[in-house]
């Protein structure tokens, strides 16, 4: 059984161009987006009084930071840790205010450049140029992952079909891989998907990960035959494939989809923000240039309306959906909209609470669990609220590594750890929807 192999022989369209040219080329040299981070910093701040978080306010609206941790400068409140990419000339002025005003700030990275020229260090391009087998330990770009899931549909029909659920607003197919074994039987369901956020590249590293652990080691872990075998997954490893595609090309830290509005001249909607429930209310904003923009409408975009359509139309089977996200170290359940107690509490958080345990005990990696209202903050509009909402009885937002020391650059080195120990997490919800609940 070679899943790893070559997918060329299979789909020599979707190669990706970057992978013939990396003899000629230096590395980085892929991307498009060359020098455009030099000098740029990210610095973190902990406001620590409402006077300071005004200040601090006020002074990233008129720099127009690039706000990294939390999603939306509307949350910058005393004692919140923010963490903020800011531009070499906007850097000197954010500095000489907070030495002004003896603002406490740490400079998280010093050079986003040669970070992000470090994400595409010789070590992996290296290990890129072996065509012949897959490499899990590398980020890919979408032509990667398409062939990938290509191959994987053809070389592995008792356990995979690949399908498209509807196209992106550029017009590229939105694919899902059903992960299990083929049965006349009604089987539940579980939700996976990875990438809604374009920057948070570990998410698609992920779900391809847990595809890979699920085939290699179907045949001898006992709890994942089980899994295999009762259930299905539906796996979407790229949700927002335009704004993925463009993180790869253009601007390594794009977070929104690309869909253009005839009246503005921002692009993009936030995917997390634009789901039919309490849409565009605290937590997402109505400006089309924020980070956090609602869109004109719920499911204005076409991937979340796609996902939303097939979400509804199998309701009925699917049990659990998970989301991955970056970065923060935290497992999230409803509610995100409101602080309020979800009905079956108990049951999630017991699952929650096994799950974060299980996590740790690979790495010593500590995730915080909870309501996200209350573990991160409040936000409408999500999918983990709305697939909740619409009946599937647990819903979960795993924020994976780090807690900002890399933050959207985590390292390839951290790939594989990264997946271990969430792979595990996923495994023991998994196993605990099989369970009876206690």
């Amino acid at each position: 059984m070679n899943f790893l192999g070559n997918p060329r022989s299979h789909t020599a369209a979707f190669l990706p161009v970057c992978w013939l040219l990396l003899n000629i080329l230096k590395p980085g040299h892929c991307h498009s987006y060359d020098n455009r981070y030099v000098g740029d910093k990210v610095i973190r701040l902990i406001p620590k009084s409402e006077e300071e978080a005004l200040a601090l306010k006020n002074i990233y609206h008129q720099l127009k930071v690039d706000l990294w941790q939390p999603s939306s400068i509307s949350y910058v409140s005393e004692g919140t840790i923010t963490d903020v990419h800011i531009s070499q000339n906007a850097s000197r002025t954010l500095l000489a205010f907070l030495q002004e005003t003896h603002i406490y700030y740490k400079v998280l990275i010093e050079d986003l450049q040669k970070a992000v020229e470090n994400e595409n260090s010789l070590q992996t391009q290296r290990n890129r140029r072996s065509l012949s087998e897959y490499n899990y330990e590398v980020y890919h770009s979408l032509e990667d992952i398409q062939s990938w899931l290509h191959h994987l549909n053809q070389t592995q029909p008792g356990l995979v079909r690949v399908f498209s659920i509807g196209r992106s607003y550029e017009g590229r197919p939105l694919f899902i891989m059903q992960l299990g074994r083929k049965s006349r039987a009604y089987k539940r369901a579980v939700w996976i998907d990875c990438g809604i956020h374009a920057r948070e590249w570990i998410g698609p590293a992920f779900c391809q990960w847990f595809v890979r652990e699920a085939i290699l080691t179907y045949k001898t872990d006992p709890a994942m035959k089980k899994m295999l075998n009762h259930l299905y997954f539906y796996i979407m490893p790229v949700f927002n494939v335009d704004g993925y595609h463009f993180s790869w090309t253009h601007d390594r830290f794009w977070r929104k989809t690309r869909s253009r509005d005839s009246k503005f001249r921002c692009r993009g909607v936030d995917a997390n923000r634009n789901w039919k429930v309490k849409w565009c209310d605290e937590g997402a904003s109505a400006h089309p240039c924020d980070d956090t923009y609602c869109g004109p409408f719920p499911e204005s975009e076409p991937e979340v309306k796609a996902v939303a359509n097939f979400l509804r139309k199998h309701r009925k089977r699917i049990r659990a959906y998970l989301s991955f996200h970056a970065y923060a170290q935290m497992l999230l359940y409803p509610y995100s909209y409101k602080y309020a107690t979800i009905p079956n509490f108990s049951c999630v958080e017991f699952a929650a609470h096994k799950a974060v345990k299980a996590l740790r005990s690979v790495h010593g990696i500590r995730y915080r669990h909870g309501p996200a209202s209350q573990t991160l903050y409040v936000s409408s509009g999500n999918s983990m609220d709305w697939a909740y909402k619409n009946g599937i009885p647990y819903a979960f937002a795993f924020e994976l590594r780090d807690t900002g020391h890399f933050g959207f650059l985590l390292p390839e080195m951290l790939i594989k750890p990264t997946c271990t120990e969430t792979m595990l997490a996923v495994k023991n919800i998994t196993m605990h929807l099989l369970k009876k609940c206690p």
